[in-house]
Protein backbone atom coordinates (compact mmCIF):
# COMPACT_ATOMS: atom_id res chain seq x y z
CA UNK A 1 0.00 0.00 0.00
CA UNK A 2 1.74 2.96 -1.43
CA UNK A 3 1.21 6.46 -0.15
CA UNK A 4 -2.20 7.87 -1.93
CA UNK A 5 -2.96 11.30 -3.36
CA UNK A 6 -4.63 13.55 -0.71
CA UNK A 7 -8.22 12.90 -1.19
CA UNK A 8 -10.74 16.06 -0.39
CA UNK A 9 -14.45 16.10 -0.99
CA UNK A 10 -15.66 20.07 -0.49
CA UNK A 11 -18.69 20.71 1.84
CA UNK A 12 -20.51 24.14 1.63
CA UNK A 13 -19.38 25.98 5.11
CA UNK A 14 -22.11 27.78 7.29
CA UNK A 15 -20.01 31.42 7.99
CA UNK A 16 -19.99 32.28 11.65
CA UNK A 17 -23.46 34.56 12.17
CA UNK A 18 -21.54 37.26 13.34
CA UNK A 19 -17.39 38.72 13.35
CA UNK A 20 -16.00 39.42 16.16
CA UNK A 21 -12.81 41.44 17.06
CA UNK A 22 -9.47 39.89 19.08
CA UNK A 23 -7.07 41.93 21.44
CA UNK A 24 -4.24 41.09 23.50
CA UNK A 25 -3.22 42.54 26.50
CA UNK A 26 -0.67 41.27 28.86
CA UNK A 27 -0.91 37.59 27.55
CA UNK A 28 -5.00 37.83 28.09
CA UNK A 29 -6.88 37.41 24.88
CA UNK A 30 -9.60 39.52 24.73
CA UNK A 31 -12.54 38.84 22.11
CA UNK A 32 -15.24 41.09 21.68
CA UNK A 33 -19.00 39.51 20.17
CA UNK A 34 -21.92 40.87 19.23
CA UNK A 35 -24.63 38.47 18.43
CA UNK A 36 -27.36 39.59 16.07
CA UNK A 37 -30.99 38.80 15.81
CA UNK A 38 -30.77 35.46 14.06
CA UNK A 39 -29.58 34.35 17.59
CA UNK A 40 -32.29 35.35 20.06
CA UNK A 41 -33.55 32.54 21.97
CA UNK A 42 -30.46 30.78 21.75
CA UNK A 43 -28.34 29.41 24.67
CA UNK A 44 -25.52 31.60 26.03
CA UNK A 45 -23.07 29.34 25.36
CA UNK A 46 -24.61 27.92 21.85
CA UNK A 47 -24.71 31.56 20.32
CA UNK A 48 -20.88 32.10 21.64
CA UNK A 49 -20.01 28.94 19.98
CA UNK A 50 -21.44 30.00 16.62
CA UNK A 51 -19.84 33.31 16.56
CA UNK A 52 -16.82 32.23 17.62
CA UNK A 53 -15.97 28.97 15.26
CA UNK A 54 -12.04 28.49 16.71
CA UNK A 55 -13.23 27.69 19.79
CA UNK A 56 -15.58 24.49 21.44
CA UNK A 57 -18.52 25.01 23.04
CA UNK A 58 -17.11 22.88 26.19
CA UNK A 59 -14.13 25.79 26.15
CA UNK A 60 -16.99 28.27 26.26
CA UNK A 61 -18.77 26.63 28.71
CA UNK A 62 -15.86 26.30 31.00
CA UNK A 63 -15.08 30.25 30.61
CA UNK A 64 -18.48 31.44 31.00
CA UNK A 65 -18.60 29.21 34.43
CA UNK A 66 -15.48 30.86 35.14
CA UNK A 67 -16.61 34.70 35.52
CA UNK A 68 -14.67 35.42 32.37
CA UNK A 69 -17.31 36.54 30.14
CA UNK A 70 -18.96 40.05 30.65
CA UNK A 71 -21.53 42.19 29.62
CA UNK A 72 -22.36 45.91 30.48
CA UNK A 73 -19.64 45.37 33.02
CA UNK A 74 -21.90 42.78 34.55
CA UNK A 75 -20.51 39.19 34.78
CA UNK A 76 -22.58 36.08 32.88
CA UNK A 77 -21.87 32.58 34.59
CA UNK A 78 -25.27 30.69 33.11
CA UNK A 79 -24.31 28.65 30.42
CA UNK A 80 -28.03 28.42 29.42
CA UNK A 81 -29.41 31.90 29.99
CA UNK A 82 -31.42 32.39 26.61
CA UNK A 83 -29.53 35.54 24.93
CA UNK A 84 -31.74 38.32 23.58
CA UNK A 85 -29.70 38.60 20.01
CA UNK A 86 -28.62 42.13 20.35
CA UNK A 87 -26.08 41.81 23.15
CA UNK A 88 -21.92 42.67 23.58
CA UNK A 89 -20.22 40.12 24.92
CA UNK A 90 -16.40 40.66 26.13
CA UNK A 91 -15.13 37.80 26.80
CA UNK A 92 -11.31 37.14 28.62
CA UNK A 93 -9.44 34.15 27.44
CA UNK A 94 -6.27 33.57 29.41
CA UNK A 95 -2.97 32.69 27.76
CA UNK A 96 -3.19 28.64 27.77
CA UNK A 97 -1.41 27.52 31.07
CA UNK A 98 2.37 25.17 30.33
CA UNK A 99 1.93 21.70 29.37
CA UNK A 100 4.15 20.05 32.03
CA UNK A 101 5.84 17.84 29.39
CA UNK A 102 9.03 19.38 28.00
CA UNK A 103 9.20 19.81 24.32
CA UNK A 104 12.06 17.59 22.55
CA UNK A 105 13.48 18.12 18.79
CA UNK A 106 12.57 14.54 17.65
CA UNK A 107 12.39 14.36 13.86
CA UNK A 108 8.85 13.50 13.28
CA UNK A 109 7.26 12.60 9.66
CA UNK A 110 4.56 14.98 9.26
CA UNK A 111 1.98 13.47 6.46
CA UNK A 112 -0.06 16.29 6.43
CA UNK A 113 -0.51 19.88 8.67
CA UNK A 114 -2.56 23.01 8.76
CA UNK A 115 -3.90 25.45 12.13
CA UNK A 116 -6.44 22.81 13.49
CA UNK A 117 -4.37 19.06 13.11
CA UNK A 118 -1.51 17.46 11.87
CA UNK A 119 -1.07 13.98 10.94
CA UNK A 120 1.89 11.87 11.61
CA UNK A 121 3.60 8.43 10.78
CA UNK A 122 4.47 7.17 14.24
CA UNK A 123 7.40 5.38 13.84
CA UNK A 124 7.46 2.13 15.69
CA UNK A 125 9.69 2.05 19.08
CA UNK A 126 7.86 5.34 19.77
CA UNK A 127 5.57 5.54 22.72
CA UNK A 128 2.67 7.99 22.17
CA UNK A 129 2.08 10.11 25.62
CA UNK A 130 4.34 10.22 28.35
CA UNK A 131 3.89 7.89 31.47
CA UNK A 132 5.58 5.86 34.28
CA UNK A 133 8.63 4.61 32.61
CA UNK A 134 8.78 6.91 29.49
CA UNK A 135 8.91 10.28 30.55
CA UNK A 136 10.63 11.51 27.43
CA UNK A 137 11.23 10.47 23.50
CA UNK A 138 7.52 10.43 23.03
CA UNK A 139 5.12 11.66 20.24
CA UNK A 140 4.11 14.30 22.72
CA UNK A 141 7.24 15.27 23.85
CA UNK A 142 7.91 15.63 19.97
CA UNK A 143 4.91 17.52 18.61
CA UNK A 144 5.12 20.12 21.67
CA UNK A 145 8.90 21.11 19.81
CA UNK A 146 7.17 20.93 16.52
CA UNK A 147 4.27 22.80 16.91
CA UNK A 148 5.45 25.51 19.29
CA UNK A 149 3.22 28.50 19.86
CA UNK A 150 0.90 27.31 17.37
CA UNK A 151 -0.80 25.09 20.05
CA UNK A 152 -4.18 27.26 21.12
CA UNK A 153 -4.48 24.76 23.92
CA UNK A 154 -6.83 22.14 24.52
CA UNK A 155 -8.72 22.55 27.79
CA UNK A 156 -7.31 25.27 28.58
CA UNK A 157 -3.50 23.70 28.21
CA UNK A 158 -0.62 23.94 25.50
CA UNK A 159 -1.20 20.52 24.26
CA UNK A 160 -1.41 18.42 21.55
CA UNK A 161 -4.78 16.47 21.76
CA UNK A 162 -4.17 12.94 21.19
CA UNK A 163 -7.71 11.40 20.42
CA UNK A 164 -6.55 8.14 19.43
CA UNK A 165 -3.39 6.09 20.20
CA UNK A 166 -1.21 3.36 18.80
CA UNK A 167 1.69 0.65 20.53
CA UNK A 168 4.75 1.72 20.86
CA UNK A 169 5.94 -1.33 18.73
CA UNK A 170 3.19 -0.71 15.93
CA UNK A 171 3.97 2.05 13.30
CA UNK A 172 1.66 4.09 11.58
CA UNK A 173 -1.05 6.96 11.15
CA UNK A 174 -1.95 8.92 13.86
CA UNK A 175 -4.00 12.43 14.09
CA UNK A 176 -3.26 14.39 16.39
CA UNK A 177 -5.60 17.92 17.51
CA UNK A 178 -3.88 21.08 17.94
CA UNK A 179 -6.97 23.09 18.98
CA UNK A 180 -9.94 22.66 21.30
CA UNK A 181 -12.49 22.63 18.17
CA UNK A 182 -10.35 20.15 16.13
CA UNK A 183 -10.11 18.27 19.75
CA UNK A 184 -13.81 17.53 20.31
CA UNK A 185 -14.43 17.29 16.90
CA UNK A 186 -12.36 14.06 16.00
CA UNK A 187 -13.52 12.83 19.29
CA UNK A 188 -16.76 12.87 18.63
CA UNK A 189 -15.58 10.94 14.77
CA UNK A 190 -14.06 8.42 17.41
CA UNK A 191 -16.91 7.80 19.36
CA UNK A 192 -19.01 7.29 16.69
CA UNK A 193 -16.66 4.76 15.31
CA UNK A 194 -16.73 6.91 11.85
CA UNK A 195 -13.38 6.78 11.64
CA UNK A 196 -11.37 4.87 8.85
CA UNK A 197 -8.50 3.02 9.97
CA UNK A 198 -6.97 0.15 8.18
CA UNK A 199 -3.79 -1.90 9.54
CA UNK A 200 -1.58 -4.14 7.92
CA UNK A 201 -0.54 -7.03 9.20
CA UNK A 202 1.81 -10.25 9.03
CA UNK A 203 0.48 -13.42 10.41
CA UNK A 204 1.07 -16.36 11.48
CA UNK A 205 -0.32 -19.33 9.82
CA UNK A 206 -2.66 -18.98 6.89
CA UNK A 207 -6.44 -18.47 6.82
CA UNK A 208 -8.50 -20.78 4.87
CA UNK A 209 -10.94 -17.81 4.44
CA UNK A 210 -10.53 -14.82 2.24
CA UNK A 211 -11.96 -12.04 4.54
CA UNK A 212 -13.99 -12.63 8.59
CA UNK A 213 -15.16 -10.70 11.02
CA UNK A 214 -14.33 -10.86 14.49
CA UNK A 215 -16.72 -9.49 17.20
CA UNK A 216 -15.02 -10.11 20.54
CA UNK A 217 -15.76 -7.61 23.53
CA UNK A 218 -12.36 -6.91 24.90
CA UNK A 219 -11.16 -6.09 29.05
CA UNK A 220 -8.31 -6.00 30.82
CA UNK A 221 -7.52 -9.91 31.70
CA UNK A 222 -7.78 -10.92 34.96
CA UNK A 223 -5.02 -12.72 35.10
CA UNK A 224 -2.10 -10.79 33.71
CA UNK A 225 -3.18 -6.86 34.12
CA UNK A 226 -0.64 -5.90 31.17
CA UNK A 227 -2.65 -8.13 28.98
CA UNK A 228 -6.06 -7.45 27.17
CA UNK A 229 -8.74 -10.40 26.98
CA UNK A 230 -11.91 -11.38 25.00
CA UNK A 231 -14.12 -11.62 28.13
CA UNK A 232 -17.61 -12.76 28.33
CA UNK A 233 -20.89 -11.47 30.65
CA UNK A 234 -21.05 -8.15 29.55
CA UNK A 235 -17.61 -7.34 31.40
CA UNK A 236 -15.34 -6.05 28.24
CA UNK A 237 -16.17 -3.74 25.61
CA UNK A 238 -17.83 -4.57 22.33
CA UNK A 239 -14.82 -5.03 19.86
CA UNK A 240 -15.22 -5.58 15.78
CA UNK A 241 -12.47 -6.36 13.86
CA UNK A 242 -13.24 -7.06 9.65
CA UNK A 243 -10.26 -8.94 8.50
CA UNK A 244 -9.49 -9.82 4.84
CA UNK A 245 -6.54 -11.73 3.78
CA UNK A 246 -3.91 -9.83 0.97
CA UNK A 247 -0.93 -12.39 0.13
CA UNK A 248 -0.44 -15.85 1.19
CA UNK A 249 3.15 -16.39 2.63
CA UNK A 250 5.63 -19.05 4.22
CA UNK A 251 3.06 -20.70 6.91
CA UNK A 252 2.13 -16.80 6.86
CA UNK A 253 -0.17 -14.04 6.06
CA UNK A 254 -0.44 -10.42 5.15
CA UNK A 255 -4.07 -9.38 6.41
CA UNK A 256 -5.37 -6.05 6.45
CA UNK A 257 -7.95 -5.42 9.59
CA UNK A 258 -10.25 -2.53 9.70
CA UNK A 259 -11.58 -0.98 13.21
CA UNK A 260 -15.24 -0.75 13.54
CA UNK A 261 -13.86 -0.21 16.85
CA UNK A 262 -10.89 1.06 18.50
CA UNK A 263 -9.69 -0.69 21.62
CA UNK A 264 -6.27 -1.09 23.08
CA UNK A 265 -4.37 -4.03 21.23
CA UNK A 266 -7.69 -5.08 19.57
CA UNK A 267 -6.20 -6.23 16.32
CA UNK A 268 -2.84 -8.17 17.97
CA UNK A 269 -6.01 -10.69 20.21
CA UNK A 270 -8.75 -11.01 17.45
CA UNK A 271 -6.59 -12.27 15.74
CA UNK A 272 -4.27 -14.20 18.01
CA UNK A 273 -8.19 -15.87 18.73
CA UNK A 274 -8.95 -16.99 15.65
CA UNK A 275 -5.54 -18.84 14.87
CA UNK A 276 -3.57 -16.27 13.55
CA UNK A 277 -1.49 -14.18 15.94
CA UNK A 278 1.07 -11.44 14.73
CA UNK A 279 4.62 -12.53 13.68
CA UNK A 280 7.20 -10.93 16.30
CA UNK A 281 4.12 -10.32 18.99
CA UNK A 282 5.74 -10.84 22.41
CA UNK A 283 2.66 -10.68 24.19
CA UNK A 284 0.06 -12.62 22.04
CA UNK A 285 2.05 -14.38 19.45
CA UNK A 286 2.63 -17.91 18.35
CA UNK A 287 5.31 -18.39 16.40
CA UNK A 288 6.87 -21.10 15.65
CA UNK A 289 10.40 -21.93 15.75
CA UNK A 290 10.91 -21.27 12.01
CA UNK A 291 9.42 -17.87 12.14
CA UNK A 292 11.11 -17.06 15.30
CA UNK A 293 14.52 -17.80 13.87
CA UNK A 294 13.48 -15.62 10.96
CA UNK A 295 12.64 -12.45 12.80
CA UNK A 296 15.79 -12.97 15.01
CA UNK A 297 18.28 -13.48 11.58
CA UNK A 298 16.07 -9.83 10.81
CA UNK A 299 16.21 -8.40 14.34
CA UNK A 300 12.57 -7.94 13.98
CA UNK A 301 11.78 -7.18 17.38
CA UNK A 302 8.07 -6.15 17.27
CA UNK A 303 4.66 -7.28 16.35
CA UNK A 304 3.89 -6.99 12.28
CA UNK A 305 1.50 -4.52 12.62
CA UNK A 306 1.02 -1.36 10.19
CA UNK A 307 -1.76 1.72 10.61
CA UNK A 308 -2.07 2.25 6.99
CA UNK A 309 -4.69 4.01 6.41
CA UNK A 310 -6.68 6.66 8.54
CA UNK A 311 -9.63 8.56 6.96
CA UNK A 312 -11.98 11.00 8.96
CA UNK A 313 -14.14 14.36 8.05
CA UNK A 314 -11.97 17.40 8.99
CA UNK A 315 -13.64 18.69 11.90
CA UNK A 316 -13.88 22.27 11.17
CA UNK A 317 -13.36 22.17 6.97
CA UNK A 318 -15.82 19.54 6.76
CA UNK A 319 -13.87 18.46 3.94
CA UNK A 320 -13.10 14.45 3.91
CA UNK A 321 -9.51 13.66 4.47
CA UNK A 322 -7.71 10.59 3.63
CA UNK A 323 -4.27 9.48 4.32
CA UNK A 324 -2.16 5.96 3.96
CA UNK A 325 0.70 4.87 4.13
CA UNK A 326 3.74 2.37 3.17
CA UNK A 327 4.90 -0.46 5.17
CA UNK A 328 7.98 0.58 6.68
CA UNK A 329 11.44 -1.05 6.21
CA UNK A 330 11.63 -3.56 8.84
CA UNK A 331 8.28 -4.92 7.96
CA UNK A 332 8.85 -4.83 3.93
CA UNK A 333 11.96 -6.88 4.53
CA UNK A 334 9.89 -9.82 6.57
CA UNK A 335 6.90 -9.64 4.36
CA UNK A 336 10.19 -10.20 1.34
CA UNK A 337 11.56 -12.84 3.05
CA UNK A 338 8.35 -14.81 3.36
CA UNK A 339 7.23 -14.50 0.47
CA UNK A 340 6.26 -18.02 -1.46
Amino acid sequence: MGQSPLRRKAVPLEPPLRRHNISFVGGVQTIEVRLGPAQAGWRLDRALAASIPEMSRERLKALILSGSLTAGGSAYRDPAVKVRGDELFRLEVPQAAPTHNAPQDIPLKIIFEDPHLLVVDKPAGMVVHPAAGNRDGTLVNALLHHCGSSLSGIGGVARPGIVHRIDKDTSGLLAVAKTDVAHEGLSRQFAAHSIDRRYLAIVSGVPRSIKGIVDAPLARSSANRKKIAIVEGGRGKRAVTHWKRLDLLDEAALIECALETGRTHQVRVHMASIGHALLGDPVYGGSGKRHRDLLKSLGFQRQALHAAALGFTHPVTKHHLSFSSGMPPDMQELFTALRV
